[in-house]
């Protein structure tokens, strides 16, 4: 635990242990309303309330707080301890089965992450971004780590201030890519269209006159105006999706209940609908300045549909309420003919035995300057009509 004794930790079974005051207070945002929307306590509190993020699905809530001798909150970090690396987009599979083959246990770990949400957000919650606090958080997670005879300590989809002060705290960075649209004041769909190369203008809208071609006609819908049963029908989507995927959805219905209770005005439901019948939607959140896309579900095999609802649509929306970012979830490189450009995101990574340490970190070297390589490929194949690729 922190060497200061200034500061004390404790460690919390649940965000409701926590407290919904202290820990909005902690997370970057305005008025009580977080900048981040996964951040938020409502988010995690629907995550854990639904059974969704807890120890019987090997999410194990053991959020760090910091606080002063006067009990004045200094510091969180959302972590869970867990009994597996699913639903984490980080993949550590590979560092689990090395130790296993040496002998040794990798789960439990401590994953300091939003379940089921490949999206950047600081892990480093300190308002007062004091460096000495930031590291009493990393140094707090180590000592965790080793009571609770946890392998390592993963910290996913950081900032890169984040990133740097892990390192700088001795912790293995990794890299990876995702792919992001920017705005950049566009005054309608047909504005940012004009930015791209003349083919993949044609190709976009043909991919959108044929998603709709059937007479689909498309509705956003958040706060107010989502009901049950709306969230009936876009869990049906949802459980479809993942029943192709992988085999078993991570999120219960009950979840989205939760979410509609809880922050329905951070929810964005894109429906496709043919008449009044629901037949593809997607799930987006609501942040500062960007739309986050999450999942997405149909029940009728319709070309382009995906592209429609999941990319286009969320351009729209973007560009109809100034928003500056849409980040459409994790991996893709078919996004990137659609407008959605690489960008770069960070973990950090603390891990006790100094074998599989040296062997990752080996790993990791030489798989920072591939990604980097991978995403010069990726840009030479930008959409954008040379001179107007955006700036990220």
């Amino acid at each position: 635990m922190p060497d200061q004794p200034s500061i004390r930790a404790t460690i919390h079974p649940s965000t409701a242990s926590v407290g919904e005051a202290c820990w909005n207070a902690l997370v970057p945002g305005t008025g009580g309303v977080s900048d981040n929307p996964f951040l938020d306590f409502a988010f995690l509190r629907a995550l854990e309330e639904s059974g969704c993020a807890d120890a019987r699905t090997g999410w194990q809530p053991q959020h760090i707080l910091l606080t002063d001798e006067a009990d004045k909150p200094l510091g969180l970090m959302p972590l869970f301890l867990k009994s597996h690396s699913m639903g984490e987009y980080v993949f550590d599979h590979g560092w689990a089965q090395a130790l296993e083959r040496a002998g040794g246990h990798y789960y439990p770990k401590l994953q300091g992450s939003v379940p089921f949400t490949p999206v950047t957000a600081p892990k480093l919650l300190v308002p007062s971004q004091s460096l000495d606090i930031r590291a009493a958080l990393l140094s707090t997670a180590e000592e965790l780590a080793r009571q609770r005879n946890a392998s390592s300590v993963h910290l996913t989809f950081l900032p890169q201030d984040d990133a740097a002060t892990a390192e700088a705290a001795d912790w293995l960075g990794r890299v990876d890519t995702q792919f992001h649209w920017h705005n950049e004041e566009f005054q309608s769909f047909e504005s940012f269209l004009e930015s791209l190369s003349s083919r993949k203008r044609k190709v976009i809208r043909r991919e959108r006159r044929e998603a709709l071609a059937d007479g689909l006609t498309v509705k956003w819908l958040q706060g107010n105006d989502i009901r049950e049963h709306h969230w009936d029908a876009f869990f049906d989507f949802y459980e479809d999706t993942g029943a192709r995927k992988w085999g078993r959805p991570y999120l219960n219905r009950q979840f989205f209940s939760l979410l509609g209770q809880y922050m329905a005005d951070r929810v964005v439901l894109i429906f496709a609908y043919d008449g009044e019948e629901p037949i593809a939607g997607a799930i987006n959140f609501l942040g500062k300045d960007r739309l986050y896309g999450r999942n997405w579900g149909a029940t009728r095999d319709i070309p382009f549909l995906h592209f429609e609802i999941c990319y286009y649509q969320a351009i729209e929306y973007a560009i109809a309420h100034g928003l500056k970012v849409v980040e459409a979830g994790a991996q893709g490189e078919h996004k990137l003919a659609r407008g959605y450009l690489p960008v770069t995101t960070y973990s950090a990574h603390w891990i006790a035995h100094p074998g599989l340490r040296h062997a990752v970190a080996d790993y990791l070297e030489a798989e920072r300057p591939a990604v980097e390589r991978e995403q010069e490929a990726l840009e030479s194949f930008s959409p954008f009509r040379r001179g107007e690729r955006q700036e990220r």
